[in-house]
């Protein structure tokens, strides 16, 4: 398929580095044409994001604190309803990439404070962003860095900063593991007194460097000799030469298509590197290039449960209309109720194999086609169930629903084929005159042949779960 217009390859950006391509998203970052866009969406910090519910909002009203799901549902909410959808589309990617889990995390606020860092610094310099990271208490609990001290050395993150965030399997040796162990030790974190911490704050734990537990001696890594410290450490990481390529191929397969060509990487990998690893540099040259809009790049990467749920609702203007809601009712008691879609968001994708927070392992999702399964599929058709208010139940479990009214969305052709028409068109599907035939045939069958306001929730149900569980939607 080959994109022909402005507003295809707009379209077609939005799904990739936006939260789905919505006809008033498309309009809003096409209206300069597809350069413009690119701007507009990489500019996201000169746009009011839109988001202002406090973290607050999320406490547990019988014990005042915060769990996990409370943490979740707020970043849900905040995907849900962002007008930058690019810094949270890098979120996610970086909360893949340093998959930390709060399986092991047992602190929901160390999982929150990760979870800024990561927003803070997703399209900056990587250098900074991997110090971050790797100073993150989340990140040092997670992999054991506490437990690094001189004479004993822990190498789970040395291995980790190599393997999984830097430079990749088979570019380093076990030596390297060994040595860059010793410069990360007396690495640690500390947990803040109540006192400590100031009002409006949730960062009650943080990085903590031990002197007297660090190794000080020489070490050598990846050719590099001196007495060196963690700090030293991602330095050497961030200036060697495969650290650009492999950071490269993973953008691209998560934005572009699977299996780049190594030649096209090392192109894009050497850009890179001489820009200082500067991220946001890289997406824009990314998004800039024929290959981003070719052929072989268009509707080529299965979508992961994040990329399959958000849309559906940012298309419907449930993001929008959650915040105005809550705007409006935020001093009412329970004002919390206003977040049910978010609520379904969460628990849909965690059926879906994306439980944000809760990557299955310190390599983060598989994705690719690991994301479509005899069970997920299920689970994918069944979320038009739960978008429309159809069947609460599923596996004796009370399931969170969004309800959607959707007679409204057809009161300009309120006919089978309107109904088929103006969900492809909202849902951005693209699919074949047969498929559509039996989508008309569906919603004839639910509809009895009229929809009106008692069916079209229904009606709505009937066709968009055929729309879900097509091969084409599964792809963007």
């Amino acid at each position: 398929m080959q994109l022909t217009t402005e507003k295809a390859k707009v379209a077609h950006l939005l799904r990739r580095f936006g939260l789905g391509a919505s006809e008033a998203e498309v309009d809003y970052y096409g209206k300069d044409g597809f350069r413009g866009a690119v701007d507009r969406l990489l500019d996201f910090r000169s746009q009011d994001e839109g988001f202002d519910v406090s973290l607050e909002a999320f406490r547990q009203p019988d014990n005042n604190n915060f769990n996990i799901r409370g943490i979740q549902q707020w970043w849900v909410l905040r995907i849900l309803s962002t007008r930058r959808p690019l810094q949270e589309k890098m979120t996610l990617f970086w909360h893949d990439h340093f998959a930390t889990s709060a399986s092991k995390v047992n602190a929901p606020l160390m999982m929150y404070q990760q979870n800024e860092l990561l927003r803070k610094n997703g399209t900056g310099k990587f250098r900074e962003l991997l110090l971050e990271a790797s100073k993150d208490p989340a990140m040092v609990f997670w992999l054991d860095n506490q437990f690094n001290v001189r004479g004993k050395p822990n190498e789970n993150f040395a291995r980790e900063v190599m393997e999984l965030f830097t430079l990749g399997v088979g570019h380093y040796s076990e030596t390297d593991i060994q040595e860059a162990a010793r410069a990360f030790t007396g690495w640690s974190i500390r947990r803040r007194r109540p006192a400590e911490v100031a009002e409006g704050s949730y960062s009650q734990a943080e990085f903590l460097f031990v002197p007297r537990l660090h190794d000080t001696e020489f070490k050598t890594i990846l050719e590099n000799k001196g007495p060196f410290r963690g700090e030293d450490v991602i330095d050497i990481l961030c200036g060697h030469p495969q650290t650009p390529v492999y950071l490269t191929k993973k953008l691209w397969e998560w934005f572009v298509y699977p299996n780049p060509e190594a030649a096209l990487v090392e192109r894009f990998a050497g850009n890179f590197q001489k820009s200082g690893l500067d991220v946001g540099s890289l997406l824009k040259e990314i998004m800039l290039s024929s290959e981003f809009v070719s052929e072989k790049a268009v509707r080529a990467i299965y979508k992961n449960p994040v990329d399959f749920c958000v849309p559906t609702l940012r298309q419907l203007g449930i993001g929008e209309a959650t915040m105005d809601l809550y705007r409006q009712n935020r001093e009412a008691e329970n004002a919390r109720r206003f977040f049910l879609p978010a609520v379904a968001l969460q628990q849909g994708m965690a059926a879906m194999g994306m439980d944000l927070m809760f990557p299955p392992d310190v390599a983060g999702w598989d994705g690719g086609q690991a994301w479509i399964s005899t069970a997920t599929m299920v689970e994918r058709i069944s979320w038009a169930d739960r978008l429309f208010g159809v069947g609460a139940q599923r596996g004796g479990r009370a399931r969170a629903q969004v309800r959607l009214p959707a007679f409204s969305l057809f009161s300009s052709d309120p006919s089978p084929r309107g109904v088929v028409d103006k969900l492809l068109s909202v849902f951005d599907a693209e699919l074949s005159e047969e498929q559509v035939g039996q989508l008309v045939a569906a919603a004839e069958k639910a509809s009895e042949g009229r929809v009106t306001a008692q069916n079209a929730n229904q009606v709505a149900a009937a066709v968009s779960r055929l729309i879900f569980g097509s091969p084409e939607f599964q792809m963007a």
